[in-house]
C-alpha cells in the first residue's frame, strides 16, 4: 500500500512538475474562449503566442496566430507557434492530437469547466495558479462575484420565467437546451427557468414538445451577419408554427445575445447575467 501511494505521488508530480519548478511560460497558446478571456482581465495577454478559434474576445485576441477549434486542433499548427504552455479549456480534442502534443513534451493545462458561479471562481483562480499571478486572479474572482450577487440582488423578487434556448433552427428543425448545459447554466444564474428539463444537451426537439414546454421567452444567439442564418433570427423564430402558439411567440418575446458572452462562463458572466436577467424581464413587454 505504501509503495502504492509512493508511486501515485510521484505520478502527481510529475504533471504538475513543470508548472512548479519551470521557468514562468512566456508563451502561451491559449485553448477556450473563457480561458483567453480569462488572460486578458489578468492583464498577461502579452504572453500569449497562439489560440483558437473560439477565442474572438476581446477583439484584439483575434490578431493572435488561430491553431483551429477546441475540439478539433490541428497539432502541428499548434508546434509551430513553439509554445511554452498549452493553457486549455476541458474538453480540449480530439484525443489524438492532445496524445501527439503530449508526446511532444508541450506542458499542457487543462482548466475546469462548469456552468455555475462556483465553477466561473474556479476557472479564474485556475488560471491565475497557472500563469503564477495567484493575487491578480483572487482579486478578478472576488470582483466577478460581487456582480454576480448584484446582479442577484436586482433580480430579487422578480417572477422566475420559463426560457427556451435556441442553438440552431437549420431547415427550421430546432436545436434547444436541455439539463446540464451553459445555456441552462446562464438562465438559472438570471434567476429564470430552463423551459426543457426532460433530456440533457443540445438536441432536435418535436413541436410537440415545445407547445408542452410554454416558454415565456425564446433566447438566442447573436453572431452577426451570415452567421445568423443558421443560429436562427428573432423573425424565424416568431414565424416558426410550434413556437408562435407559445407564450413568448404570442407576446413576441425573444432575447438575443452574443454568444461569447452569454454562453462563456469567462470573468464577464457577471455582465452577463445582468444583461440577460433585464432582457428577460422586459422581454415581449413592447410588442
Amino acid at each position: 500500500m505504501r509503495l502504492l501511494r509512493s508511486t501515485a505521488l510521484a505520478a502527481c508530480l510529475a504533471l504538475v512538475a513543470p508548472a512548479l519548478w519551470a521557468e514562468p511560460a512566456s508563451r502561451i497558446a491559449s485553448i477556450g474562449g473563457s480561458v483567453t478571456e480569462i488572460v486578458y482581465a489578468l492583464g498577461q495577454q502579452d504572453r500569449l503566442v497562439a489560440r483558437d478559434t473560439t477565442s474572438n474576445f476581446p477583439p484584439e485576441a483575434e490578431a493572435l496566430p488561430d491553431v483551429g477549434y477546441i475540439r478539433a486542433l490541428s497539432p502541428e499548427g499548434l508546434m509551430s507557434v513553439d509554445p511554452d504552455l498549452i493553457l486549455t479549456e476541458e474538453g480540449a480534442g480530439p484525443p489524438e492530437a492532445v496524445e501527439m502534443l503530449r508526446a511532444a513534451a508541450i506542458p499542457m493545462i487543462e482548466v475546469p469547466g462548469g456552468h455555475s458561479a462556483e465553477a466561473v471562481r474556479a476557472k479564474i483562480l485556475a488560471v491565475g495558479t497557472a500563469l503564477e499571478v495567484p493575487e491578480a486572479a483572487q482579486a478578478l474572482a472576488d470582483s466577478v462575484d460581487a456582480q454576480l450577487a448584484a446582479a442577484a440582488e436586482a433580480a430579487h423578487g422578480t417572477p422566475a420565467k420559463k426560457v427556451l434556448f435556441i442553438l440552431s433552427m437549420q431547415g427550421g428543425r430546432i436545436l434547444a437546451a436541455g439539463r446540464d448545459t451553459s445555456a441552462e447554466g446562464i438562465i438559472t444564474l438570471a434567476g429564470a427557468e430552463n423551459a426543457l428539463t426532460a433530456f440533457s444537451g443540445y438536441k432536435p426537439v418535436t413541436d410537440e414538445a415545445i407547445a408542452a414546454a410554454a416558454p415565456d421567452v425564446i433566447l438566442m444567439m447573436s453572431r452577426g451577419g451570415a452567421a445568423d442564418a443558421g443560429h436562427g433570427t428573432a423573425d424565424q423564430a416568431l414565424s416558426h408554427p410550434a413556437l408562435a402558439i407559445t407564450p413568448a411567440g404570442q407576446s413576441g418575446a425573444v432575447v438575443r445575445m452574443e454568444g461569447m458572452l452569454l454562453l462563456g462562463f469567462g470573468p464577464r458572466v457577471g455582465e452577463a447575467v445582468t444583461e440577460l436577467s433585464a432582457a428577460l424581464q422586459s422581454a415581449g413587454h413592447d410588442s
